[in-house]
């Protein structure tokens, strides 16, 4: 069972979020501000933290700071009334993995949880499982049904990293500036070579698709 440390001095919307998240099966923590939630954190395991910005003590932002300057991998959803994009771009300049504005959907909100504790545990096992394929991000192979293919490098990456969200969109300069980095020489048109070439050689593959999105980018999408 994964445990969530709802950090929110809101104590209605505290416990509003701390059941719903209970009735879907997760442990939750609960802290009221940011010193409170580093002492939980201190004592308890906790495979996701979702935390308010404005808060007593210590804030959402000091808490994160704090956080990713310990080296903690912990995923943080922030949830806040502030719906700027500077303040959207100063949560995650620190650290926070995603943004939720006030007032919350808890139904969006089960959702975004759901998504972040997949890639954590994507990120940690360095696997990803589609179907009846598993890609190994260590050994750059594709499996299966018992049979493992050695993918080149940047088509393994660009595979593994559609497919560790499948149904977003992702721009061409996005994918070369994460696949072949923001200084090289290539242009975006490299992105849709490798592509190309993954189609061709995923063309038995019928759990998963490569969809272009005109005008934008690329996405993958499991096939029902």
């Amino acid at each position: 069972m994964f445990t969530i440390l709802v950090v929110e001095d809101d104590r209605n919307l505290q416990r509003l979020m701390a059941a719903m998240l209970r009735q879907s099966g997760y442990h939750v923590l609960t802290a009221a501000d940011g010193e409170e939630a580093l002492s939980v954190l201190d004592a308890s395991h906790v495979d996701l933290m979702v935390c308010d910005i404005m808060m007593p003590r210590m804030d959402g932002y000091e808490l994160t700071h704090l956080l990713r300057r310990s080296k903690t991998d912990l995923p943080i959803l922030m949830v806040t009334a502030r719906e700027t994009m500077d303040d959207k771009r100063k949560g995650f300049l620190l650290g926070t993995d995603d943004y939720m504005v006030k007032p919350i959907d808890m139904d969006e909100l089960l959702l975004r949880v759901a998504a972040l504790l997949r890639r954590a545990r994507i990120s940690t096992e360095r696997r990803l499982t589609v179907g009846d394929v598993e890609l190994d991000y260590d050994r750059l192979t594709l499996s299966r049904r018992g049979e493992a293919t050695t993918l080149p490098q940047k088509e393994f990456l660009l595979l593994f990293k559609l497919l560790s969200y499948p149904g977003q969109i992702f721009t061409r300069r996005q994918l070369m500036d994460e696949i072949w980095g923001p200084d090289a020489e290539s242009d975006e048109r490299t992105v849709d070579v490798h592509v190309k070439r993954l189609r061709d050689r995923l063309g038995e593959v019928d759990v998963f698709e490569i969809q272009t999105v005109r005008g934008l980018g690329y996405r993958a999408e499991r096939c029902s």
